[in-house]
């Protein structure tokens, strides 16, 4: 039996997800999570073997839930599920760790085929998102202007198109608030935008966040 832990912030999707994972006579589902931070603690008691992790959600994000994680859990294996398929999220979470990265819309069968694959030590992705990450690989230029942003940048961005106070985010990354206006000028700087009204609209424009 594989242990999987289901992180999405939507229970709909959350819940849906572990009722059909149950019926599956070679997984069993531990338990479930709305959050990063509550990821991260679950896994530390449980040491589930995969963690199904939802890429968009609020407070520290998937790809900081994958960091962290990972740092705590290191024989955890993450596989992103989400509705973002472009990048620079499949780049940004392979980088933080992820095993694998399916969209939502995959059938039930290629989500057990990817979590069977990823705890015998292989990697998965779906079609459209290993041919992206090889257009990008191949690429000599930047898909996209987020690429530029590093790891940490782009978990501020994140919580800043998502209306995430500079203290909700002094907080959730045990910062200050001076230093998080530090990465909000870098972004902007990076990015060439000067306010998060612009920001916001540059997120939607490259498929980062939905209308």
């Amino acid at each position: 039996m594989i242990s999987v832990l289901v992180v999405d912030d939507h229970e709909l999707v959350r819940t849906g997800i572990c009722r059909m994972l149950e019926d599956h006579p070679e997984i069993d589902v531990v338990g479930q999570a709305e959050s990063g931070e509550e990821a991260i603690l679950l896994s530390r008691q449980l040491q589930p073997e995969v963690v199904l992790l939802d890429v968009n959600m609020p407070g520290i994000g998937g790809v900081e839930t994958t960091r962290r994680l990972l740092q705590s859990v290191p024989n955890t294996h993450v596989l992103a599920v989400s509705g973002l398929s472009e990048e620079p999220y499949p780049s940004l979470l392979l980088k933080a760790g992820a095993k694998g990265y399916i969209t939502k819309g995959a059938p039930m069968t290629e989500m057990v085929r990817a979590i069977k694959k990823v705890t015998q030590g292989g990697k998965y992705f779906s079609a459209d998102i290993a041919e992206q990450l090889a257009s990008s690989y191949l690429s000599d230029h930047q898909q996209s202007p987020f690429d530029s942003l590093s790891e940490r940048e782009m978990q501020v961005a994140m919580m800043v198109v998502n209306c995430v106070s500079a203290q909700e985010i002094a907080d959730k990354l045990f910062v200050s608030v001076k230093t998080v206006n530090t990465y909000r000028y870098r972004i902007f700087e990076k990015l060439n935008v000067d306010s998060d009204v612009k920001l916001t609209h540059l997120a939607m424009r490259y498929g980062l966040i939905k209308l």
